[in-house]
């Protein structure tokens, strides 16, 4: 994935144990296409080499400032550099920062960013007890739009270095196109489940896994994002339900406070039952009295005549032109259609077509057919 191909970030970073896990997030950021150059501290030094972060960033280190103002040459105003991401940064790095106070390569770079319009992310990872104490949280509110935070993982009496995922999808979000700026926008994800008893379930081999790239994508440019699902995702709102009825709720719930953008990716079941109250014995015979499921998609399509409206439809054994004509069927303002006789349901990868009065074809892993969905979604809306 090459969402940061052509940006710069300058990574800090300072004197916390979390300054071992930054190799892993130098690469990661590389492999989206950024260049990265590393800025520490003298702390910092203590915990990482330097040999180390070269290797990784395959830049030299900033330990100190020379006489080629450095801070100013990447973060001043018409500097080289996008972005600084501190991570990890300690309590005595954002004290630091929220006072100006520039007396490390790092907390320099900090105030140059700051002071030239540069984006900024801070990422904290200390000890619970200095995390939680008021002068510390006093900073964070004080620094408050100047910068933007990655809020730690609370362990083990610990604020711990944040997932790197949502780490990058920040970085990504803040050097993005922004060409969702202001859109709301609601997804449904993954399988449902209909019980038949205390123990077992009707349900799909949906993973879901379309549904969060989508998810992750739309956050990448800009949007209000909320994802109605029963999995986890990051830094987007999440709604977590089971069953159609719940996931249908829901939907109409939240359509109820304004949306602009509605994307149906959920594989939500077409039948339910009723649910027996016990087990279901095991050998005894057993029949099913299936109720039918009304679509969700033409009910919102019912209730918000306006909304910008995305489903997807699923077939097996079809031809393309079978599978082009069944999307065509349903009046939508784009369809995304597959055969999911051989990918699609619960694979990393998929064959998509995007139906609308043209039709593209893509092949390749979710998320970048979540790019290419989220670009198809953009282009109609903006004709």
């Amino acid at each position: 994935m090459s969402s940061l191909e052509g940006k710069t970030v300058i990574v800090g970073v300072t004197g916390s144990i979390a300054a071992v896990e930054t190799i892993k997030l130098i690469r990661k950021l590389r492999r989206r296409g950024a260049a990265v150059h590393v800025v520490t501290t003298p702390a910092a030094r203590r915990i990482i080499h330097t040999n180390a972060l070269e290797y990784a960033s395959q830049n030299p280190v900033i330990n100190e400032l020379t006489g080629k103002v450095e801070h100013v040459a990447f973060l001043g105003k018409g500097g080289s550099a996008d972005l600084l991401l501190i991570a990890p940064c300690t309590a005595n790095t954002i004290g630091k920062v929220a006072r100006g106070i520039d007396d490390t390569p790092v907390t320099t770079c900090a105030v140059t960013a700051i002071g030239s319009g540069k984006p900024v992310v801070i990422v904290p990872a200390m000890h619970l007890s200095m995390y939680s104490q008021p002068f510390v949280k006093e900073n964070i509110d004080r620094l408050g739009e100047l910068v933007h935070f990655v809020w730690p993982r609370i362990e083990e009496d610990r604020a711990k270095f944040a997932d790197m995922s949502e780490i990058v999808l920040t970085v990504e979000r803040l050097l993005s196109r922004w060409d969702l700026a202001k859109k709301k926008v609601l997804i449904t994800s993954g399988a449902t489940i209909e019980a038949l008893d205390p123990i077992r379930i009707l349900t799909t081999r949906s993973s879901g896994r379309t549904g969060r790239e989508i998810a992750y994508e739309a956050f990448r440019r800009g949007a209000d994002v909320t994802i109605v699902h029963n999995s986890n995702a990051q830094l987007v709102n999440q709604i977590h339900v089971e069953s159609a009825a719940e996931m249908s709720n829901a939907v109409l719930t939240e359509l109820d406070k304004g949306y602009d953008i509605f994307i149906n990716t959920a594989a939500i079941s077409d039948f339910t039952v009723d649910k027996r109250d016990e087990k279901i014995r095991s050998g005894q015979e057993l029949h099913l009295e299936f109720s039918k499921v009304p679509k969700l998609t033409n009910i919102v399509q019912a209730k918000y005549p306006h909304l910008f409206v995305v489903c997807f439809k699923a077939e097996t054994n079809s031809t393309p032109d079978e599978l082009i004509e069944c999307a065509r069927s349903i009046p939508v303002d784009l369809v995304v259609a597959n055969d999911v006789t051989l990918r699609g349901m619960g694979t990393k990868d998929n064959e998509i077509y995007i139906v609308d009065s043209d039709v593209e074809r893509y092949q390749g892993d979710k998320a970048f057919l979540a790019v290419k969905i989220v670009d198809a979604i953009v282009k109609k809306m903006n004709h």
